[in-house]
């Protein structure tokens, strides 16, 4: 079912099956590296948390990338791909590959520069080898835009997604998500201006907490209803959490929720209590470089469930 208001979603929610539509986690994680790492032009044309004009170091990025995979690996297998200078926005996979168990998903994504990440066959081969040989290959149609788990915030223990229409994600972009997931619920809803990805400000941890920041859905019943599923552990993030990429955080397992270090150092400590009081101790690794490319550490990370 798709819903687009509050009101509708409230009602479908409720009356959701109680048994879990999936493990609530990853058990595997893929990387990309940042080889060449550039700042793409096209995509600073819609995404206003990339430092527009900045000088980036690729041999900082990388650094802060093998730190990353290195520290992830504490919780989690991970693979890491290499990166290519024609690529620059691949060190951020999970908008472009994502799985479900026994199924592999391909974006369709908005910008060219984009487009050539979905065509790699090195990181479909392997994710197809690991989690089935269904491909849902989204980036073979022509007539919507559809970038994964950025405009889509999934809750994999409920089944439920959160989809935000931006330009990086239009109706039937939605709708080809929902399909693609095989998810029980989407909930479909417009961005602030000036937003282009739900996961820059919103993620739902092992389905028992969610972070959120209310100030980027245009309307602010949207946010209200979304908490309202999750209780105490709805954790509302200030605007200096969410400029910061607390949003931008990710569970690799039932007890970690792992976030940039700046992310991390921006927590109030209500924040920090929330998350604790969740389940979740904070882990962060810096990647300050890599932020300027404008997505932070959960964008760095594809899922293999």
């Amino acid at each position: 079912m798709i819903v687009e208001t509050p009101e509708a979603f409230l009602a479908a929610a409720g009356g959701l099956s109680p048994e879990p539509w999936g493990p609530a986690t990853a058990r595997a994680a893929l990387l990309v590296a940042p080889d060449g790492f550039r700042l793409a032009e096209e995509s600073e044309r819609d995404n206003r948390y990339m430092a527009h004009g900045a000088l980036v170091s690729e041999e900082r990025a990388l650094a802060e990338h093998r730190r990353l995979a290195d520290a992830l690996r504490e919780s989690l297998p991970v693979r890491v791909f290499p990166g290519a200078a024609e690529m620059p926005d691949a060190v951020f996979p999970n908008n472009v590959f994502a799985t479900a168990p026994g199924r592999v998903v391909v974006g369709r994504m908005r910008h060219g520069v984009r487009r050539r990440e979905a065509e790699r066959a090195d990181v479909r081969d392997y994710l197809r080898a690991r989690n089935g040989s269904e491909l849902v290959d989204l980036a073979a149609r022509h007539d919507l835009v559809a970038e994964l788990t950025g405009p889509l915030v999934i809750d994999r223990l409920r089944g439920i997604g959160y989809c935000g229409l931006t330009e990086r994600c239009d109706r039937a972009g939605a709708a080809a998500m929902h399909e693609a997931f095989g998810l029980r619920l989407t909930f479909v809803f417009e961005l602030a201006a000036g937003e282009y990805h739900t996961n820059v400000f919103m993620a739902v941890l092992a389905g028992r907490a969610c972070v959120l920041h209310e100030g980027s859905f245009a309307d602010p019943r949207v946010p209200a209803a979304i908490a309202e599923i999750y209780g105490n552990a709805a954790i509302r993030l200030s605007d200096a959490e969410k400029a910061a990429f607390a949003g931008n955080c990710i569970a690799l397992s039932d007890s970690e929720v792992w976030m940039s270090a700046r992310a991390a150092a921006a927590l109030r400590g209500e924040s920090r209590a929330a998350l604790a009081a969740a389940g979740f101790r904070v882990r962060s690794v810096p990647l300050d470089e890599i932020e300027k490319a404008g997505g932070s550490l959960r964008c760095c990370v594809c899922e293999i469930y």
